[in-house]
């Protein structure tokens, strides 16, 4: 079961009004009330804040009596939900070479929410530990079904002491592999590729940021069920390999803009989002020019955003993140002498050269990363003040901003300065795979009538 946990600032007694507007041309169109009804379903897991949990009454009676009187019986993704409570969405099945499930999931495989679907059951597993409920990499790869989406993976498949299929996660070009096998098998995506050097992002931590953030849409509505295919998602900072709008659209029928500072990133990211049927018009790809700013130049006049996500760059500079690289590759030599060695499809596996870094040449990393990617000046903290800072200018035109933080020390500086900047709500929601922990924060500038008025298409002058 998901292990997440959840702190919150008491939002200041204060009141901001909405301007109505109208959205461009890739942002959902906020003014049409009737896309935005929702029925009761039964509940979830809830992140709702605790500030805002402890009032009864008006809000939460009036966004009950909104849902009752607006039910959208139109819209076939209003179908009561099971005790799970998943969002609405589908990809097509056609996508996907055999079965979808991990080979520990005794219940069925389970279709992701996307574009020509319906709604996919939920897992029955137990799986990693905190990965999110409806995360589909929950349990161990299946690796039968994965060579099967990409053949290519086969020759990078190995047994492990224990005699279970694995890969050499040292090697990039094997865990790119596995990437591409886990999109194609999971996600519908047949065209993905990313240069040579670019991060190569771990997907199932990937996938549960965005299922998280789903959450927050969701407890907005005290439980009820949304219609996900009218969200428009914000990606700061996307890289060459678009997996957040890939997730984003795949399970829950988002739109997304996304943007980047690297004409490159852009220039992959489009091709990504263009040659897979799916994906196709739902992402568009803009180049932030000026590298000073997060949000200004990215976000037009009248757009609006439901969510923003971002994988900030994480080191301070170019020396930190090599040095940071260098210690994982010196922890996965390290643990392939413990491990004494491994068999290659039953034979005695050969190593990979040693990755040890020599003195004119920078690290060789498994996942990757540009240096846009991995470091800016002044590191992590560095980076969301700036977003924190900005984001006030566009307290009107975004109902949920949030980003990764990788360290926990940047939690209560960066709470004073939401507080400072007037943010009403302030979530950091922690989240676990295996002995790994991680955490976002989200932060909005309305108030909880504000947002469901929001959500409900019920924005006022």
């Amino acid at each position: 079961m998901t292990q997440s946990k959840q702190t919150s600032t008491t939002e200041p007694k204060k009141t901001l009004s909405l301007n109505k507007s109208s959205d461009g041309v890739t942002v959902s169109q906020k003014s049409n009330s009737k896309n935005r009804r929702s029925q009761k379903a039964s509940a979830q897991p809830s992140m709702t804040d605790k500030s805002e949990s402890s009032k009864t009454g008006s809000n939460q009676s009036k966004a009950s009596n909104s849902q009752a009187k607006r039910p959208n019986t139109k819209n076939p993704n209003f179908k009561k939900s099971d005790s799970r409570n998943k969002p609405s969405g589908n990809t097509p099945s056609s996508n996907k070479p055999g079965s979808n499930k991990p080979s520990s999931n005794k219940a069925g495989g389970h279709k992701p929410h996307g574009k020509h679907g319906g709604k996919r059951s939920a897992p029955k597993l137990k799986g990693k530990d905190g990965l999110h409920v409806r995360n589909q990499h929950k349990g161990r790869y299946d690796f039968a079904a994965l060579a099967q989406a990409l053949p290519e993976l086969s020759e990078h498949i190995i047994k492990n002491p224990m005699g279970e299929s694995s890969i050499d996660f040292s090697n990039p070009v094997a865990v790119k592999m596995l990437n591409k096998s886990l999109l194609a098998h999971h996600y519908g995506v047949k065209h993905w590729d990313i240069p040579e050097g670019y991060l190569c992002p771990p997907i199932p931590g990937r996938a549960d940021y965005i299922h998280r953030v789903a959450d927050l849409i969701n407890d907005e509505l005290g439980g009820a069920e949304f219609n996900h295919k009218t969200v428009t998602a914000l990606d700061i900072g996307m890289g060459a390999n678009c997996i957040y709008p890939i997730i984003g659209v795949s399970e829950y029928g988002w739109r997304f803009v996304a943007s980047d500072v690297d004409p490159l990133s852009i220039k992959m990211a489009s091709f990504i989002a263009s040659t897979n049927p799916h994906l196709k018009g739902r992402i568009q790809c803009r180049l932030q020019n000026d590298s000073d700013s997060i949000f200004k130049g990215v976000i037009k006049k009248k757009e609006r955003y439901d969510i923003t996500v971002c994988n900030p760059p994480f080191h301070k500079s170019q020396e930190e993140a090599q040095q940071g690289s260098q210690r994982k590759i010196d922890n996965l030599n390290a643990n392939k002498v413990k491990r004494g060695g491994r068999a290659i499809q039953g034979k005695p596996f050969k190593e990979t050269a040693n990755l040890k870094a020599s003195s004119s040449k920078a690290p060789i990393l498994n996942f990757g990363g540009q240096n846009n990617e991995l470091w800016c000046p002044g590191g992590e903290a560095e980076f969301i003040a700036k977003m924190v800072k900005e984001s006030a200018n566009y307290a009107h035109q975004v109902l949920w901003f949030t980003t990764l933080m990788s360290k926990g020390e940047h939690v209560d500086q960066t709470r004073v300065l939401l507080e400072k900047v007037g943010a009403r709500s302030v979530k950091f929601v922690e989240m676990s795979q295996g002995q790994k922990v991680s955490r976002f924060v989200a932060w909005t500038f309305l108030d909880k009538q504000q947002r469901q008025d929001w959500l409900l298409g019920e924005e006022q002058e």
